[in-house]
């Protein structure tokens, strides 16, 4: 399975991005979908996760909950992590990560990963 994030850049504190995960090589619904980030210098940490096939159940880090929204589109392959309020300390590579018939809530627990989309936040 092949994950390719895209959608970030650079953007005021108070602002919005919207990242995109595109998968390819599997099927799709079988696979819960989770997003990282890592700050540099930081370890790889959580930020949400959406379950398969529908994306009925999510979960968020305590530290995005009621800013960011995730979601998943299956007849695109697609997963989004809608991030509204960001702050400037949330400057990192966010990261998508697959696995089967779970969701990651941890790095350890992904069995695919993208290679990260770089997000900046200016105060």
């Amino acid at each position: 399975v092949q994950l390719v994030e895209s959608g970030g850049g650079l953007v005021q504190a108070g602002g919005s991005l919207r990242l995109s995960c595109a998968t390819s090589g599997g099927v799709f619904s079988n696979y819960g979908i989770g997003w990282f980030r890592q700050a540099p210098g930081k370890e790889r940490e959580f930020v949400a996760a959406i379950s398969w096939p529908s994306g009925t159940n999510t979960r968020y880090a305590d530290f995005v909950k009621g800013r960011f929204t995730i979601s998943r589109d299956n007849a695109k392959n697609t997963v989004q992590l809608q991030m509204d309020s960001l702050k400037p300390g949330e400057k990192a590579v966010y990261h998508c990560a697959g696995k089967y018939k779970n969701f990651p809530t941890r790095p350890g627990e992904a069995e695919y990963w993208g290679q990260g989309t770089q997000v900046t936040v200016s105060s």
